[in-house]
């Protein structure tokens, strides 16, 4: 009997700002078995009958405790691979009710976090070296662009 091969891994990843306009990342913890010691974003895969915003919202409360209080815009969509598994992403810039000073990180997972303001990218650099290339410093890229550009059609709106 022939098998159907499996399609893409859906994923989701939550591009959290702060009042600064800051993107909340965490970085993995050593003993993970992709991209270990890496910096990310909360996020993960899609759960079988889940739409894409039901899993942002479950990645964000499982991975630090806040609540997604709103979807801003989708930044990001692509496709990427990891062990030979093909991952079809979709990153959405979103606000979070919650101490954002104190998320509550699942520790075995996420050894520390960090916000990342537009004007200081270079933490998320250590990735290439670690072997995860540049994907993540670019969706948090792209979540500054189009926060920038919001904040200028709002001034301009008044």
């Amino acid at each position: 009997m022939a098998t159907e091969a499996a399609g893409p891994r859906q994923v989701v990843g939550a591009l959290i700002r702060d009042r600064h306009d800051r993107i909340f990342v965490q970085r993995r913890s050593p003993g993970r078995r992709l991209f270990p010691g890496c910096w990310d974003v909360v996020g993960g895969a899609v759960e079988d009958g889940e739409s894409l915003l039901e899993a942002v919202r479950r990645e964000i409360a499982e991975e630090t405790g806040w609540r997604l209080r709103r979807v801003l815009a989708r930044v990001a969509h692509g496709e990427w691979t990891a062990d030979g598994v093909r991952h079809v992403e979709s990153d959405y810039v979103v606000e979070v009710d919650g101490d954002l000073s104190a998320p509550e990180l699942e520790w075995d997972k996420h050894t520390e976090f960090a916000w990342i303001a537009a004007d200081d990218l270079s933490p998320l650099d250590e990735n290439v070296r670690c072997g995860a290339g540049t994907f993540i410093k670019d969706v948090v890229t792209a979540a500054h662009a189009w926060l920038a550009d919001a904040s200028v059609e709002r001034r301009e709106a008044r």
